[in-house]
Formats: structure tokens, sequence, C-alpha cells
């Protein structure tokens, strides 16, 4: 097995858009070409966002590199969640819940990995996401545009 750590940065909330820049930036540099390092940085900001926002305020990302794939674990120091905390369909857009609330980030960030997984209890949550270097399209998502294959229009 091959691995290596790539990042290990500590964030709050004014952490967030410095924590971004460098994941895009180690990604890139890890060979995640777009439309894929984009899904990368947006699953990540979605994840790390409620860490801030549900997990006390901070968190920590790791990010590494194992057999051909990127996988970033972000924790926190709040009550936990577990996989059902995402929803199985996107919410409504209309509702009256506050975006952050009803499950639409992390319901983004498992649509936009290859694997989500998330464990914690009491002490936190623990959120793993998982990209596969060799995938260089989106997956057809009803509801989310999928990248277009060069000479064919982009899928919804």
């Amino acid at each position: 097995m091959t691995c290596a750590l790539l990042l290990d940065m500590y964030f709050t909330c004014e952490d967030l858009s410095r924590l971004r820049r460098c994941l895009a930036d180690v990604v890139r540099m890890a060979g995640l070409a777009e439309p894929r390092r984009s899904d990368f940085v947006l699953a990540v900001h979605e994840v790390t966002g409620n860490a801030v926002q549900h997990g006390g305020g901070r968190g920590r990302a790791r990010l590494w590199y194992a057999d051909g794939a990127l996988r970033c674990r972000v924790t926190d120091d709040g009550p936990g969640l577990t996989d059902e905390a995402i929803p199985a369909t996107l919410p409504d857009p209309c509702s009256d819940s506050a975006f952050d609330e009803d499950g639409r980030g992390l319901w983004l960030a498992r649509e936009l990995s290859d694997r989500l997984h998330i464990t914690g209890g009491a002490g936190g949550a623990i959120v793993t996401l998982e990209f596969e270097l060799a995938v260089t399209t989106r997956r057809a998502t009803p509801g989310l545009a999928s990248a277009a294959i060069p000479g064919e229009p982009a899928r919804r």
C-alpha cells in the first residue's frame, strides 16, 4: 500500500478560505484534474463548514494519497453524526428550513465524492471523503449537472 500525507490543518471559520486554496493546490499537484478538482474542493468545503457550524467551531482536515485515491478526513468536537444525517434525495430548496440545517451540504458532498463515510459519536464527527485519481468526469446525478465529455453536451 502506497500512502502519503499531503496536508494536515486545523481550522476555524476564519481559516476556511485558506483551507480551500491549500486543498486546491495540493490536489492539483497530486494529479486530480478538473472538473474533479473543483468537486473535491467543494465537497470538502461543505464538510468543513458543517464542522465549524455544528461541530464546536473548529476542526481538522487531513488529506492523504493512498493507492490511487485522495482521501480527506475531517474531524470535529461536536455532538457527532452518522450516515443517516445525509438525506437520500436532494432536500427541497423551497423549504422554510435553513440551507445548512437540512443536510444539503452533506448530500452534495456525498454526490460529488466517489465514497463518503461518516463515523463518530458524542466525541465528534469523522467524515472521510474519497476521490479516485483515475476518474475524470462526474457521475450522472439527478438534479446535478454532469461534466460534459469533449464533443458532447453536458447532461442534466
